[in-house]
């Protein structure tokens, strides 16, 4: 039933929807700040947020009541009015964003807020990356999907105070009333058809010194620029090989260097035999003993890759010589928490499932990367960056330098999945840069990134529901697994420094925290438990993309399936009647009907349905397999093939969508995501290091995988604020992938990704770390 809406655009009857940060509906405080040109900021520090409250009638989970997003918001509320909308004299608007652009569109969807309450072309705003900034204490952290949600209100006032200034402004220029003036375009008209510009009133608006004003941001209803699909604003500097990422940047007297590193994980240098030869190598300035390894600085990264392969180095092992997957495994099964005792009567029945999740790799089209100028009375960061802050702190403590000294700026980089939370690349390059006395510019070669770089842990899901009749009693689940580095904390150095407690407590803590607060089970299934057991901190692990709710939303839907088959139930129809949002059942509904479920489909091919609920958001996926020896069995050079994903229907119900068209490309990149982690993608454990040396041999969804027919549907929202998007598009499609595998095969995959048993390449050898550069490419194209 759709509500009736009243005037004021409310739903009859409802209470108002009241933001944590409003003096009311759309009222709130701001400062117009003295200076240069006009600069206006928000104040949204005293305004409580409103009690939460359980909108469903069965109990409800902790994510329901309070997630994660809830937190990261409330944790940059106290700082929320420090950042800043700038008008300038050319009539721009600037802002520098205390977030990090990886690709996710963030910087257009900041535009877009600015443009909105400012009546500005979204081409006329600037979007820049802050830098560190220390005094954002928690607000300065890229992760969880919180960008939206927490900086949309900071944003929005911040945008409306300058709009206000503006027209205070020009109303004493044009000598009219604020209230017969329009602004639009940049232009601020007065009913006499006298004009002035934002540039011409930047400098008047901003005089006066710093005072507080209130403002009304603009209704829903008024919206023209917020809701409207519109391309990125970095999308021709993108395709045209124009916009810089950190090693782009022209930074005088800072040469290409990489390092050495040793043949196990995480091992360390003791000595370099012959390290007078490889300084003697063309173009080899430097070689210098790391922590991490041997720094090589040359004129070009091929010279430095020569060098590197040079090196004859004596290193101590890493922490897990000698493990291996099955090792690994072996220790997690060892951890496991025993399952609850069944109810001891034959009217009950148990459906279970046991489930082991490989390594993979966080690795992104870009790798790590990050230049460093570090002198003695000071130093300079440049890097792709998601914790500036505790970056700089850690760097300062690294150096010995106090943080004032250290400046990192933020550039932005080509993909993270969580990665760059941490600051490996940043931290490596300034001690390099100290080391050696001179600027460097550091890179990660790809072999770096899969065999020490930040990984998603192995774990093992185990599920077990108990049955009677046409009802679920109860439903519990454990996740067991290597455990995930939370040591970044919230983002500066307190947090992060109680992550780092002795004997795991802290990270333990940080990790239970998360998993709690993004962890639901969809479906009215009585009582539920989720628990999660983390293990073993020898890894170099982080915040994969989705953190935990791929793995757990797998096991989870597989066990739905299987659910189902005992009630003689359509999958489909069994997920309805469990459900237990609206919002849910209206995503599910629209990939049922628009992926036509239950259409007659050959032997060996299939569909599988999955939902989700995160980020303040809910989605549903559809996804049609081909499990055929036609599809399995095709040859293609160095790849994985298998079966394949031919079609992908997905429904996502973000609340307000900002940018529909970046909303649906998020989501394009998900399904991938999730596909890779179904069929394809992990790190190989041998003998104490990773077996993958490049992305030739990383089988994230290559275009041979990729469905041709994939359709996401936004969908229309009531909420008239937005939810988390980032991560939201893969656990569904991981899930849905597996069942469809399930129903494909009929029988249920209890390994990911299901290929992971097949070692598909020659590994590349591992002294030297790094493999000889290509030389057969122009051979084989076509």
């Amino acid at each position: 039933m759709t509500p009736s809406i009243d005037p004021s655009g409310d739903p009859a009857g409802a209470e108002p929807v009241v933001s944590p940060y409003a003096v009311d509906r759309r009222r709130f405080v701001g400062y117009v700040l003295g200076g240069a040109t006009l600069v206006a900021a928000a104040d949204l520090v005293l305004v409580d947020p409103p009690p939460a409250g359980a909108e469903i009638p069965t109990p409800p989970q902790v994510p329901e009541l309070y997630d994660l997003n809830d937190m990261l918001t409330d944790a940059a509320r106290p700082t929320a009015n420090l950042i800043t909308v700038t008008i300038n004299e050319d009539g721009t608007a600037s802002f520098e964003l205390p977030r990090m652009e990886v690709g996710q569109g963030i910087t257009t969807s900041t535009a877009m807020l600015i443009a909105e309450e400012l009546d500005l072309p979204v081409d006329r705003v600037r979007v820049t990356l802050a830098p560190a900034r220390p005094e954002l204490l928690f607000n300065q952290l890229t992760g969880g999907s919180n960008t939206t949600i927490s900086t949309y209100t900071p944003i929005r006032v911040a945008a409306a105070v300058a709009r206000k200034a503006l027209l205070d402004a020009a109303a004493i220029v044009l000598g009219d009333t604020v209230g017969g003036l329009v602004a639009k375009g940049g232009v601020i008209t007065a009913p006499s058809g006298a004009s002035v510009t934002y540039g011409e009133l930047a400098v008047k608006a901003g005089a006066g010194g710093t005072r507080a004003v209130e403002v009304e941001l603009k209704s829903e209803r008024d919206f023209a620029v917020i809701g409207q699909p519109t391309n990125r604003v970095d999308a021709l500097a993108a395709v045209t090989g124009t916009k810089d990422f950190t090693t782009d940047l022209d930074v005088p007297g800072a040469l290409p260097t990489m390092v050495c590193r040793a043949p196990t994980l995480n091992g360390t240098p003791v000595s370099v035999r012959n390290q007078a030869a490889v300084e003697a190598m063309p173009g080899v300035t430097h070689v210098a003993q790391v922590s991490t390894g041997i720094a090589v600085r040359a004129r070009t990264y091929g010279q430095c890759i020569d060098a590197v392969r040079a090196l004859d180095v004596v290193w101590k092992d890493g922490p897990v010589a000698g493990e291996s997957d099955a090792t690994i495994l072996k220790k997690l099964r060892a951890a496991q928490l025993p399952m609850p005792k069944l109810p001891d009567t034959p009217l009950a029945q148990t459906v279970s499932g046991d489930f082991t999740f490989y390594f993979r790799s966080n690795s992104a089209m870009d790798t790590n990367s990050a230049i460093a100028d570090v002198r003695p009375d000071g130093a300079t960061i440049w890097s792709g960056l998601k914790s500036p802050i505790v970056a700089q702190q850690q760097i300062a403590l690294k150096l010995g330098m106090s943080p004032d000294k250290v400046k990192v700026n933020v550039v932005t980089a080509g993909g993270s999945f969580g990665r760059r939370l941490f600051f490996d690349a940043a931290l490596e390059a300034a001690e390099i840069s100290q080391k050696m006395a001179a600027p460097v510019r550091l890179m990660w070669h790809r072999a770096d990134d899969a065999r020490v770089g930040r990984g998603h842990p192995m774990g093992t899901c185990r599920v077990q529901a108990t049955v009677l009749g046409d009802n679920v009693l109860a439903f519990n689940q454990s996740l067991t697994c290597v455990e995930t580095d939370f040591r970044h904390g919230l983002g500066e150095i307190i947090t992060a420094a109680a992550a780092d407690l002795p004997a795991g407590v802290g990270n333990l803590g940080f990790a239970q925290t998360i998993f709690a607060l993004t962890q639901e089970v969809p479906y009215d299934f009585g009582a539920v438990v989720q628990t999660l057991v983390e293990t073993d901190d020898r890894f170099n692990t982080g915040s994969m993309r989705n953190i935990y709710s791929p793995d757990v939303r797998v096991a989870s839907e597989l066990i739905v399936d299987r659910l189902a088959a005992k009630m003689r139930m359509d999958p489909y129809q069994f997920r309805r009647k469990f459900q237990r949002n609206e919002r849910l059942l209206a995503v599910l509904d629209t990939v049922a009907q628009a992926g036509e479920w239950g259409k007659p489909m050959p032997a060996g091919t299939a569909q599988g349905i999955a939902i989700h609920k995160e980020y303040k958001g809910v989605s549903a996926c559809l996804v049609e397999i081909d499990t055929r020896p036609a599809t399995t069995g095709r040859q293609i050079r160095n790849a994985v093939t298998g079966p394949r994903v031919t079609r992908v229907t997905f429904a996502i119900d973000v609340g307000l969508a900002i940018n529909p068209r970046g909303l649906e490309a998020q989501m394009q990149g998900g399904i991938n995501d999730g596909i890779a982690l179904a069929l394809t993608s992990s790190l190989h454990l041998r003998d104490g290091h990773f077996l993958e040396g490049s992305w030739d041999n990383y089988f994230y969804t290559r275009q041979w995988n990729t469905p041709p027919d994939v359709r996401v549907i936004v969908m229309p929202s009531e909420e008239t604020v937005p939810g988390g998007a980032g991560e939201a598009g893969v656990a569904a499609s991981f899930a849905a992938v597996a069942c469809a595998y399930a129903r494909a095969t009929g029988t249920m995959p209890t390994s990911f990704p299901i290929n992971h048993a097949q070692l598909s390449f020659e590994p590349k050898p591992f002294v030297p770390p790094v493999p000889q550069s290509p030389t057969d490419g122009l051979e084989l194209t076509s």
